[in-house]
């Protein structure tokens, strides 16, 4: 599924992604591959990605975003709030 995590200033991430992790305002919840239709508010908090990577671009994301990498596939970073919508496997995630 395709993941974009926008905000006011620029796109910070857009990329395929397996599985991601986001926290609401009733505690954290993840998206996969096929999930219904919904729109939610996010609050501050850890959003954790395991992307599907063609290629190791980790260097260039940890150095220009704060994002901090478990290992090849796998990144965290912080927000401090927004709103999620999940439609048709896109999901985009509008930050503070």
């Amino acid at each position: 599924m395709l993941l974009e995590v926008i905000t006011p200033d620029e796109t910070l991430f857009k990329g395929n992604v397996s599985h991601v992790v986001l926290p609401g305002i009733d505690g954290s919840f993840g998206i996969l591959k096929g999930h219904a239709p919904m729109i939610s508010a996010l609050t501050a908090g850890n959003v954790k990605v395991d992307q599907i990577v063609a290629e190791n671009n980790s260097d260039e994301l940890e150095g220009k975003y704060n994002i901090e990498f478990k290992d090849q596939t796998s990144f965290s970073f912080e927000i401090n709030g927004g709103v999620i919508e999940v439609k048709a496997d896109k999901v985009i995630v509008l930050a503070e």
